[in-house]
């Protein structure tokens, strides 16, 4: 069993600490559990919150001891820093080999207990510069939605939380488990793009030129030769107007999305049939196995093999 503890302080954002306790601390029908979750915060007792109420927390900065992973799920005010006890808890977690979380303006707690020194991060759109500003080591990219070393982790703003903890259940646990979670939020497993779909000004084009239809049409044909020129001809748009339109909503290329598709839907094949990989690389449009091995190598630093092994189990 996975130890998710989620390190809160007073005033606590709700959301932030909702994305995580939804995805990590709910027992779902049909799913195996997998993690318990709970809270803890220096001074145990009240916890006042931004949404006008206290909420009791019982345990205090010794249980981040007996975490597997901690979870910062926000940092506010961010001028003011952690007390010295608290820096101390998450540099001891961290040392110990506990995972460690930021969700929003929570990577400011991470950046004063110089987990990220030296390396890439991200926090909401807003607050990048001022991240950036107080801690020149730390690359700030105000454009992904989160940034995972695998031993430290950062997401982008609060929505951007839930893409975080997604995409740590999908690592640990595979694409179908997170799939299944994904399902009984009513969310997608994976959104694709970067902040920039959101702090930018709003275009004519994200409005009146939605490419949803055309990502279903392209989901249902990751086994065909699927070009730009073909997607562009389906939306009656040039292949120009195409590549902007999924650069404003999106965040990525026509051919980037397509590729990440493809590669989702093999995970999720690898993990729930018996398909050869070389079979599974022709119906996700891959066309052998040698393309979709180097493919998995790329993106996920495995191989279909690999992957297959580590994620393939009894029916769930």
């Amino acid at each position: 069993m996975h130890r998710v503890v989620a390190l809160v302080r007073p005033p606590q954002s709700t959301f932030e600490l909702a994305c995580a306790a939804q995805v990590f601390g709910i027992e779902r029908q049909g799913l195996p559990t997998r993690y318990t979750f709970s809270v803890c915060t220096e001074r145990p007792g009240p916890v006042a919150t931004h949404a006008g109420y206290d909420m009791v927390v019982p345990d205090g900065l010794g249980a981040l001891g007996r975490a597997d992973t901690v979870v910062v799920p926000g940092w506010l005010p961010t001028e003011k820093p952690p007390s010295p006890a608290v820096i101390e808890a998450l540099r001891r977690a961290h040392s110990r080999g506990a995972r460690v979380v930021s969700i929003c303006s929570g990577a400011f707690a991470l950046a004063h207990a110089g987990l990220l020194d030296g390396r890439q991060a991200t926090t909401h759109w807003a607050l990048a510069d001022e991240l950036a500003a107080r801690f020149p080591r730390i690359r700030a990219d105000p454009d992904v939605l989160y940034v995972d070393h695998g031993d430290v982790a950062t997401s982008a703003g609060a929505g951007a939380g839930f893409d975080l903890c997604m995409h740590l259940v999908r690592s640990d646990q595979g694409a179908r488990y997170a799939a299944h979670i994904a399902r009984t939020m009513v969310m997608p497993p994976h959104r694709e793009g970067g902040q920039l779909q959101y702090s930018a000004p709003p275009h004519p084009a994200q409005i009146d030129g939605t490419l949803a239809p055309l990502l279903e049409w392209i989901s249902g044909r990751l086994s065909e030769p699927v070009t730009v020129e073909s997607m562009a001809v389906y939306a009656g748009v040039s292949a120009r107007t195409l590549t902007r339109r999924f650069a404003e909503q999106l965040g990525t290329s026509p051919g980037q999305w397509l590729l990440a598709r493809r590669i989702a839907t093999a995970r999720d094949l690898l993990e729930s049939s018996d398909l050869p990989v070389d079979a599974i690389a022709r119906r996700v449009g891959l066309s052998s196995a040698t393309n979709l091995r180097r493919r998995f190598l790329n993106t996920l630093a495995t191989t279909p093999g690999a992957y297959r092994r580590a994620f393939r189990s009894e029916p769930r």
